[in-house]
């Protein structure tokens, strides 16, 4: 007895419940399918969330995309491991915390460490399980078993080994230098973590005082109390014979003493063309200072105020020194200019403070040093070893992506990334907060009687006697992050080892599944993470992290601006998986896009997707109800196929071909919009229409055929409607453990191509059109004719077609050539031509032709007289003029053939 699907597919029932039953299947774990040790690996390392919250459809849109391939090459019988994981995203979580005591009426100093930091595990746990919950409510198949922590104790000895090996080979070393200083998280942050917004700012024209020959100009006028120099253009003939000459000055009450240095960089155009060289509060007058040999005065401290022992400016804000030093100025005569310019101000990335560059004591990473290593020795041959003896961690990086090795899709984000390498200078790795890797690095003081001298310990773990104390910084996030495709492959702390000056990942997995396969994240992490992992990696184990990045871009509401919470504008993934289904969402996510440009989304999107889902459900339904019974054999007997049978079976073919071709490529868009066209135009308006009309033995049978394969094609896009339409097919596994669709014997021995039937549906399509071009009724019944030339015995054939496929054709005349017809409605297919006979009733028909005719006559008159109205020209934009003179040129065009009726 035939079953019978609910009217409507309503997701909320099936998709938790789904979810759990893979779960406990363990079908996420590639160790307990029957994949054999042989099959090809493929893997995927999640990009872990940060332990701060919830997601974000930024996050949706990753997760559904590495959702769509690891589902794509376990069906096609590949060790698919997708790693899941978090990050402790320190500054992130602890900002987020600290602002939630600062509303207790605390702080973590008040707390201590140790109080502090047990709060903030307890608001990451927190986060984690929420986040763990939404990324199963989107179907990710990712293995749970393995699921990774940047800061648990197995890659926290993966951050301390790297520590140590990279400090013992040189590349990591403590010193003072100038770094980008969050006076509001009280910590360093990297260069691509500062942020810049545009504003307005007063540019200010002075000299430092009446002794000093010429003026320079800057927005930060108290910066200028640390000025030990002044740099001008070698070229500018204004300056040039100054270039060289020291100059002891009072600068509003502090003395100075200023070089006259030549740099290539000054822009002469600027300002006066003369600027001050601040060694302590900016990066490139630091490497002036330093190709000069000029001292450097610090001005700024860490809380954002001026330093001590600069007489009453000391202890005041920048703005409220600012503002004395002008007063100063202006009060002395020495002020020339104050003008509005456009100025890029820097901020910190999380809490919008603006950033003050100033020197500090911390651990950097040298970019620049070359290695003298042993080549790794590897047991994998999946990917090449990487040469880096002799190289610097940058040249290696380059050199992993310009050689090939890895691939960054779309290709123009690599010009990027070697500009973002080239550029790059030495890493500042520590930070100034409690939550984190704290460094690996221990201190004693050791007292004789000559000297008393600071020893200082490295390693993975702290050093066995007493008396010493681990620095208190901890490690920049990205460190840690930067480790995660070979970290997450260590099964735990063990399993990572030095042996020979090398990192050794003792583990079955890391053999078997690095390099990963693709990273897939947004285009607006390449330099934070993507560049970083290539850069510890090639590093650490001498191997790629990945062969492939494909990066997506930007999630923007559907008038293209940045969703946020003052727009009101934001979308929450999960609030969408419960409104419209988590099916629906995941192709609202995926189809549109293309690689490394910004989408737009809008909850009508995701809506329009859901009807979608909904077909493909009414379209199982239809042929699951059809069937007597469950099909088991879908061999097709090639002798019995009709027309439309060959020609769906053949585009059924194609389809396979074309989706196999796009998910290998990334092409994402492409394949859904395949499916989708294959699914609702192929499939159920023209073939399912046609096998009601057909009488066919084995009808059911290629439906069957037909679906199964479409909904294996479907499952890695919308995994929960194809899983739930499989068991009504009563087949005993899931379908994300069943082949992929790679060939099907019974449409594989098709030769036939399949224009015929496209012949047919191009004239069931030219009918329909020229009844609706010329408004016959849609229930009147008319006779056709057709004059098929070379196609009349295909054409005969097909006569039940053309007459039962909604063309309202009650009689049909079929002829290799004719007359013409006259009074009768003509089409043509290419050769073919059509004559609709009966369709009009000529006196009601000549009533609405006349109808129209005075309506446009009507509409032209009036267009002519405002063309003709000199003001209106004069007045009304070139644009609107051109449009009126557009629309009355086709008004016109218009009556002229309702006249010629």
């Amino acid at each position: 007895m035939a079953k019978e699907l609910a009217k409507a597919y309503e997701p909320g029932k099936y998709e938790k419940e789904i979810y759990q039953s893979w779960k406990r299947a363990g079908f996420f774990n590639p160790d307990k399918l029957n994949t054999g040790k042989d099959a090809e690996s493929y893997t995927i390392a999640m990009p872990p969330p940060n332990r701060t919250g919830v997601l974000h459809i930024g996050h949706a849109v990753m997760l559904a995309i590495e959702d769509i391939l690891i589902r794509y090459h376990r069906m096609k019988g590949e060790r698919a491991l997708w790693v899941p994981g978090s990050d402790h995203a320190a500054i992130a979580t602890q900002t987020k915390v600290e602002k939630i005591l600062r509303a207790e009426g605390e702080d973590r100093h008040s707390l201590g460490r140790e109080k502090f930091l047990e709060r903030v595990r307890q608001y990451a746990e927190e986060s984690h399980t929420t986040i763990v919950k939404q990324i199963e409510r989107l179907g990710c198949s990712c293995d749970w078993s393995r699921e990774a922590y940047t800061l648990d104790e197995t890659r926290n000895k993966a951050v301390n080994s790297v520590f140590k090996l990279m400090y013992d080979d040189g590349l990591i070393y403590r010193g003072e230098r100038i770094v980008n200083w969050c006076p509001r998280c009280r910590s360093t942050l990297a260069d691509d973590e500062v942020e810049y917004k545009e504003q307005q700012a007063k540019l200010y024209t002075f000299k430092y005082s009446k002794d000093f020959p010429f003026a320079i100009a800057t927005t930060r006028p108290e910066t200028k109390l640390g000025d030990t120099a002044v740099a001008v253009n070698p070229e500018d003939e204004r300056y040039q014979q100054y270039i060289g000459q020291i100059f002891k000055i009072n600068f509003v009450g502090v003395p100075l003493t200023l070089k006259v240095i030549a740099a290539r960089e000054v822009d002469q155009e600027f300002g006066t063309g003369a600027l001050g060289v601040t060694p302590a509060h900016s990066i490139v007058d630091w490497q002036l200072a330093e190709d000069n040999k000029l001292p450097i005065i610090k001005v700024i401290d860490e809380e954002g105020k001026i330093q001590a022992g600069l007489g009453e400016y000391s202890g005041k804000s920048v703005l409220e020194a600012r503002k004395i030093i002008v007063a100063k100025l202006r009060k002395g005569g020495l002020l020339e200019k104050e003008e509005e310019i456009a100025n890029n101000l820097s901020l910190c990335y999380r809490c919008d403070t603006p950033i003050e560059p100033l020197p500090s004591l911390q651990w950097f990473i040298n970019v620049n040093k070359s290695l003298r290593v042993k080549k790794q020795e590897s047991k994998k041959t999946k990917a090449e070893i990487l040469d880096i003896d002799g190289k610097t961690i940058k040249e290696i990086a380059v050199e992993a992506v310009k050689s090939g090795k890895i691939k960054i899709v779309p290709k123009r984000f690599e010009k990027n990334y070697f500009h973002w390498m080239e550029n790059l200078r030495d890493w500042c790795i520590s930070r100034q907060i409690w939550f984190g890797h704290q460094v690996p690095v221990w201190y004693r003081r050791q007292e004789n009687k000559k000297t008393r001298k600071q020893e200082i310990y490295v390693g993975v773990e702290a050093p066995e006697d007493d008396g010493w104390t681990q620095d208190e910084d901890t490690l920049d996030t990205w460190f840690s992050s930067g480790l995660w495709t070979f970290s997450t492959l260590a099964n735990s702390p063990e399993q990572i080892k030095i042996e020979d000056g090398r990192l050794v990942i003792d583990s079955e997995d890391f053999q078997t599944f690095h390099p990963t396969a693709v990273l897939e994240t947004g285009y607006d992490i390449l330099f934070f993470w993507v560049a970083r992992m290539i850069i510890m990696t090639t590093y650490a184990v001498g191997d790629i992290p990945f062969q492939d990045v494909y990066l997506h871009g930007l999630i923007r509401d559907e008038k293209g601006r940045k969703m946020s919470k003052s727009l009101g504008n934001v979308i929450d993934p999960l609030d969408m998986c419960d409104k419209y289904g988590t099916d629906a969402t995941r192709l609202s996510l995926v189809i549109g896009t293309t690689p490394g440009n910004d989408m737009s989304l809008s909850e009508g999107k995701i809506a329009g997707y859901r009807n979608f889902v909904n077909k493909l459900w009414n379209i199982s339904r239809y042929v699951i109800s059809n069937s007597k019974s469950v099909i088991g054999n879908l061999e097709i007997d090639k002798k019995q196929l009709t027309v439309a049978d060959r020609w769906i079976l053949n585009k059924l073919k194609n389809l396979i071909k074309d989706v196999n071709g796009d998910l290998d490529n990334y092409r994402f868009s492409q394949a859904g919009e395949r499916l989708r066209e294959f699914t609702w135009s192929d499939l159920a308006d023209w073939y399912i229409e046609a096998s009601k009309f057909e009488e066919n033995g084995q009808k059911q049978a290629i439906l069957n055929l037909v679906l199964r394969n479409l909904l294996k094609l479907w499952h890695p896009f919308v995994p929960f409607v194809t899983e739930v339409i499989w068991q009504e097919l009563g087949v005993n596994k899931s379908i994300m453990v069943e082949p992929w669709p790679e060939k099907i014997s019974s449409v594989e021995c098709l030769v036939s191509s399949d224009h015929e039937f496209e012949i047919i549906k191009d004239i069931i399509t030219a009918i329909r059109n020229a009844r609706a071009e010329d408004k016959v009724e849609p229930g009147r019944k008319i006779k056709a004719v057709i004059y098929a030339g070379k196609q009349e015995e295909l054409i005969k054939s097909q006569e039940v077609l053309i007459k039962s496929l909604r063309t309202g054709i009650k009689e049909l005349e079929v002829k290799e050539k004719g007359e013409k017809i006259d009074d009768a409605i003509y089409a043509n297919v290419g050769e073919v031509e059509i004559y609709l006979i009966g369709a009009v009733d000529k006196d009601k028909e000549a009533r609405r032709v006349k109808k129209e005719i005075d309506n446009l006559e009507a509409v032209i008159k009036k267009t002519k007289a405002k063309l003709a109205d000199k003001k209106f020209i004069e007045r009304a934009p070139e644009k609107i003029v051109k449009a009126e003179q557009e629309k009355l040129a086709a008004w016109e065009e218009e009556l002229k053939k309702l006249r010629s009726k």
